[in-house]
């Protein structure tokens, strides 16, 4: 049980989710899918979406999440409108943009837009965990 103990090695973001809800937004079913299991996999629960207008109407339903893993580019209405759209109406979550854009311009557009972090996608368990540790420090 050496790595399995408390605290020891990626597999146990238990932890660090505790009580967390995270929104994923993404038109690619397969990063949906990936995305869902890492953080089922770090127990927190979770709800994914298509595009940045599904992501309006959630929260506009009532349901509010810690952590909302936002794509740039998909249908409907793109990250960069649904980051912008999201802050207008006072959402303070953590906004991660989780997008596979390497064009430094494009990146830049999308973090002025609010995110509050940037990374590839899809993500690692390594990258999860520090997104939920900074959840964790910002509660």
């Amino acid at each position: 049980m050496k790595d399995q103990e408390k605290g020891k090695g990626p597999m146990d973001l238990q932890n660090s989710a505790t009580e967390l809800r995270a929104l994923i937004v993404d038109d690619d079913k397969l990063v949906r899918m990936i995305h869902q299991g890492l953080l089922k996999r770090a127990g927190v629960r979770n709800e994914a979406v298509k595009n940045g207008k599904e992501a309006i109407d959630i929260h506009c339903s009532g349901q509010s999440f810690d952590i909302i893993l936002m794509d740039k580019d998909m249908p409907i209405m793109n990250g960069i409108e649904a980051t912008k759209k999201l802050r207008s109406m006072g959402i303070e979550s953590m906004i991660v943009g989780a997008s596979s854009c390497y064009r430094e311009a494009e990146k830049q557009e999308f973090i002025e837009a609010g995110l509050n972090d940037y990374q590839v996608k899809p993500l690692t368990l390594d990258v999860l965990k520090s997104i939920l540790d900074a959840v964790k420090a910002r509660k």
